[in-house]
């Protein structure tokens, strides 16, 4: 017997049919399927940018170039291509704007980089030159980015809507941006200025009639509710009305199947239904003695208390969505009541006017002259439904910009302009590093220029020739040049032509890019989890036995 180390035995790990896959041969397919994402995304870039159309499997068809929302509606199931999923989301969420930039920049970083991974460059070095890259951007924005003065309105007003603009100069509403960017700044200055919540910015679509056709209600408006008999009686305008907000059920209730109610005499059934008529007649005296004209609740409000509330003059609407009633309360004042006892004049709410009125093929009740407005509803017009939601996609990515300039009030010159100086200024800065790492910034600095160039290919403008001037000029100094899609030259000094953003937009997305493609460059090894299979009908039973079978039960179906 030979003697030596025992045998060791064999130890499974992971479940059979697990499928690995790791190295760097993992890395590059990790890259190649970021770059695809980017190149689905690149042609959306830009104010020549072009839009997708998108049809899901039940065939409804979205068409937008919001990058977010493209990622989205293409439901990537790539573990690594997720993660640009989820920056375009946060970028969305965030700042509302520079989806598209902030995938093709991530994309970008890792395709500048991939040469050396193939030659055997270590990621972490690579995370690391990124790293510094990316604060030395940071830091440069800072320094160059433009304070807007606060103290006179009319200029802080102009520059909100030159950052509306810009937002918008990419969008399906380009063509009407004066319009819209006046729209929004508006919109944003109703909220309140402490916190500025986009949420309290209602918007309800209303196919039928052109753009200019939409309306900014300084208020609240929805549309009509269902209404019962006696609804068409009630009075549809009133000045300076009480509004009283209600989360209660004003309907006989319905008895429920399994209820048993034992009487001994008709008299006896008699007092339960008066017991019950009792209840909503005292609700709906408690409701009118607090003198209210208007009536909403979040719940129904029956046939009988709508031709009760339309005998006294007052009007009500039952099943008022709770985004919408929480709107109403913020610009009428008063709170939402959960019972009809005890309503105070303090619980109530007023507004200067009140009306119901046509709107297209919709009636829409409005609240307008409130006092304590601090809300409003942008009313969308349009003639395709696809064409009204991209509007809606639009003006939500002009709101969060208008709303980031309101908080920070820096801003910088959009069309490329700022990813250009910071090119020039990491290479300028690689130089003074030595070894690998200075090679890995000067690649950080060359990815930058994505920007620009695919706003030139968009454009159809040639992007070596404007990139090649861009270059002379940042070399220069002159720090805000950035692409001109209208010009001759295709050059020109942005922040003169008021193409602003604010530096938010530009601080998030780099950030975003950078640790996206530091987390790619991280992950060296996919595990493969098994899906679970379903159950084999087994080899005797012919094609489609199983799922005729399973048709056939459950519904009262003999099998056959």
């Amino acid at each position: 017997m030979q003697r030596g180390l025992p045998m060791q035995p064999t130890v499974v790990l992971l479940k059979e049919g697990t499928d690995t896959s790791q190295g760097k041969a993992q890395l590059l397919s990790n890259i190649s399927a970021c770059l695809a994402i980017a190149g689905t995304l690149a042609s959306t870039l830009g104010p020549r940018g072009m839009d997708k159309l998108i049809v899901n499997e039940r065939g409804d068809a979205q068409i937008t170039n919001d990058g977010a929302t493209i990622l989205k509606l293409l439901d990537i199931v790539h573990p690594a291509a997720r993660t640009l999923v989820d920056i375009a989301r946060a970028q969305d969420a965030e700042v509302g704007d520079g989806t598209t930039s902030v995938v093709l920049l991530a994309a970008q970083l890792l395709k500048e980089v991939r040469g050396y991974i193939e030659e055997g460059v270590s990621p972490h070095i690579i995370m690391k030159g990124f790293r510094q890259a990316s604060q030395i951007a940071l830091q440069r924005i800072k320094e160059i980015q433009v304070s807007v003065d606060r103290s006179d309105p009319e200029r802080f007003r102009s520059l909100l809507i030159k950052c509306a603009s810009t937002s918008m100069s990419s969008k399906l509403i380009h063509s009407e941006k004066p319009f819209f960017a006046n729209m929004v700044v508006d919109a944003v200055m109703c909220l309140d200025q402490d916190d500025l919540d986009e949420s309290l910015i209602g918007v309800k679509k209303i196919p039928g009639g052109g753009m200019q056709d939409s309306l900014l209600i300084n208020g609240v408006s929805f549309k009509k509710t269902f209404t019962y008999a006696g609804a068409e009686q009630q009075p549809k305008s009133f000045r300076d009305p009480l509004i009283v907000s209600l989360n209660v059920e004003l309907e006989l209730k319905a008895e429920k199947d399994n209820a048993e109610v034992r009487v001994e005499a008709v008299s006896d059934y008699q007092a339960i239904v008066d017991a019950e008529w009792e209840i909503i007649y005292r609700k709906l005296e408690a409701i009118e003695k607090t003198g209210a004209k208007v009536v909403l609740s979040k719940l129904p409000i029956g046939d009988l208390a709508t031709q009760w509330f339309a005998d006294r003059d007052i009007f009500c609407a039952g099943r008022v969505a709770a985004a919408d009633l929480q709107r109403v309360v913020q610009a009428v004042g008063g709170s939402i009541q959960s019972t009809c006892s005890d309503i105070r004049r303090e619980h109530l709410g007023t507004c200067g006017k009140f009306d119901e009125r046509q709107i297209g093929g919709e009636r829409y009740n409005v609240f307008e002259e409130c006092p304590k407005s601090k809300t409003c509803t942008l009313l969308l017009r349009g003639g395709a439904e696809q064409f009204i939601e991209e509007v809606e996609r639009s003006l939500h990515d002009a709101i969060m910009v208008v709303k980031r300039a309101v908080k920070n009030g820096e801003i910088v010159a959009g069309g490329g302009a700022i990813e250009m100086d910071l090119s020039a200024h990491i290479r300028k800065h690689a130089l003074s590093i030595p070894g690998k790492t200075q090679l890995v910034m000067t690649a950080f600095a060359k990815a930058l220029e994505v920007i620009p160039r695919q706003i030139c290919d968009n454009a159809g403008l040639d992007s070596t020739d404007v990139l090649n001037k861009l270059r002379m000029k940042h070399a220069n100094g002159s720090k805000w040049f950035g692409v001109d899609v209208d010009g001759p030259e295709g050059v020109r000094d942005n922040m003169e032509a008021f193409v602003w953003e604010p530096s938010l937009v530009r601080v998030n997305a780099i950030s975003s890019a950078t640790e996206a493609a530091c987390l790619i460059l991280s992950v060296d090894e996919t595990v493969r989890n098994p899906q679970s299979e379903a159950p084999n009908p087994g080899p005797q039973a012919p094609p489609g036995t199983a799922q005729r079978a399973l048709r056939g039960r459950g519904r009262g179906v003999p099998r056959r």
